[in-house]
């Protein structure tokens, strides 16, 4: 059976920069607190549990003195490095620098409408971690939209500024921009139109892998997508390899394969999400191969 791993898989650069400040900081002292799960799998966090890496939430922050906390890929808002000034706590910035980039262009967004009564409004999921992050360089007053049925949400008569989640969809994103160009027309009518401004922040390393796995899905007659559940960057690119290929199969580890899969095909694709690792889709292809 022929078994191939899509080389385009695995950690985007902003998680594997995290996670190689991570394991640096670990070997040096043996602990290191983390905001929330370094990386969406499960499987990847409690490898690094092992090495001493400790999960906290937001709460746990204002508790903790006179240590050292990592900032993931995700970003956070500014409330969360003054706690860390506050309580001496030493912070290890594995800010993506995408988005760190586009939090910085939003906040300078949000300061130039802010007197014209502008809107932010941000398409991506709601409550995701790097979403709390550019929401928080508005005050959070930001208007965060996933679907046609938010745009309710927006003042039309009021200037409006979109940017996007940097893992978001650049099709929903550009849905997203003409539904709001048409509202904006509809409601001016003979009015002098109102100013809107739309950001594509989308990052293209992300995106990019929605037209590759189409074609990888393709070439192969069994897809194995590995990927954590909690990944929503895993959804959405298991999404683009069961319209492609029927025969894929989402697992989170080699404990999840079915033997009756196989049956089906000589050859078997392995890719995975931006928040798998590369050793487990590898341990993933060992299983195959020994079956």
């Amino acid at each position: 059976m022929k078994v191939t791993i899509d080389k385009n898989s695995g950690f985007c650069f902003g998680v594997e920069f995290a996670i190689q400040m991570a394991e640096d900081e670990l070997e040096e002292s043996g602990t290191l607190y983390c905001l929330g799960d370094i990386v969406h799998n499960d499987v990847e966090v409690s490898r690094l549990n092992a090495m001493g890496l400790k999960i906290i939430n937001h709460e746990d922050l204002k508790q903790l003195k006179d240590c050292k906390v990592l900032i993931r890929a995700h970003g956070e808002p500014p409330e969360t490095y003054r706690i860390a000034m506050e309580n001496n706590i030493s912070i290890i910035d594995a800010s993506c620098p995408v988005v760190l980039k586009l939090q910085n262009r939003i906040k300078d967004a949000y300061d130039s409408v802010l007197d014209s009564e502008g809107q932010i409004v941000i398409y991506g999921k709601p409550g995701h971690a790097e979403v709390a992050g550019l929401n928080g360089q508005t005050n959070s007053n930001a208007i965060v939209i996933s679907s046609e049925d938010d745009l309710d949400k927006i003042d039309f008569s009021k200037p409006v500024v979109l940017f996007s989640q940097t893992t978001k969809s650049t099709g929903g994103f550009y849905k997203i921009k003409e539904l709001i160009e048409q509202r904006m027309q509809s409601f001016s009518k003979n009015k002098e139109p109102m100013l809107f401004l739309a950001h594509d922040s989308i990052c293209r390393q992300v995106s990019n892998r929605d037209p590759h796995l189409v074609k990888f899905s393709k070439e192969y007659d069994i897809i194995l997508f590995v990927s954590s559940k909690k990944s929503s960057n895993g959804k959405a690119l298991f999404n683009v390899c069961l319209e492609n290929n029927k025969n894929s199969h989402f697992i989170e580890d080699e404990n999840d394969l079915k033997l009756d899969w196989f049956d089906k095909g000589t050859s078997v694709g392995i890719c995975g999400a931006t928040s798998t690792p590369m050793w487990l889709m590898e341990k993933v292809s060992e299983s195959v191969k020994n079956i």
